[in-house]
């Protein structure tokens, strides 16, 4: 159960972090990241967001994270409730977010999977609405 609440209370205090700076806080998320992170996103790399193509390492993850920051503006990223079982660890929320090139806007539920190992995240996989996200940035 000490394993849960802390994996539980590192992905709260990312998420309040990643909130409060409006997604600048990419540095606190490699922080609690293994070396070997599986991360993935539902649009799997669809055009036109192509940033959200499966990585399989915490640079290939910076590079999501960059690429994300970087095309798009958080409005808000909101956590309702964190489940949490063993090593894994379930944000269920919404966010949006302000495509800066089209500057529409992506507003969408989001379930975010994530697994946990001594402390450090491992998995990440996000569940959000894909059409709103690819409508957004056409």
């Amino acid at each position: 159960m000490a394993t849960e609440q802390n994996n539980k209370a590192i992905l709260s205090e990312a998420y309040q972090l990643w909130h409060e700076t409006k997604g600048g806080s990419v540095q606190h998320w490699l922080d609690i990241s293994s070396e070997n992170i599986s991360f993935g996103s539902l649009a799997q790399g669809a055009a036109p967001v192509r940033f959200t193509a499966p990585r399989n390492n915490k640079k290939e993850m910076h590079g999501y994270l960059r690429d994300l920051t970087n095309e798009w503006e958080m409005i808000h990223y909101t956590v309702d409730h964190y489940i949490a079982e063993g090593d894994f660890v379930i944000a269920v929320g919404s966010t949006a977010w302000t495509n800066k090139a089209t500057r529409k806007i992506a507003d969408t539920r989001k379930v975010d999977v994530t697994k946990f190992r001594d402390g450090k995240m491992i998995e990440f996989f996000e569940y959000y609405d894909t059409a709103a996200l690819i409508d957004a940035a056409s």
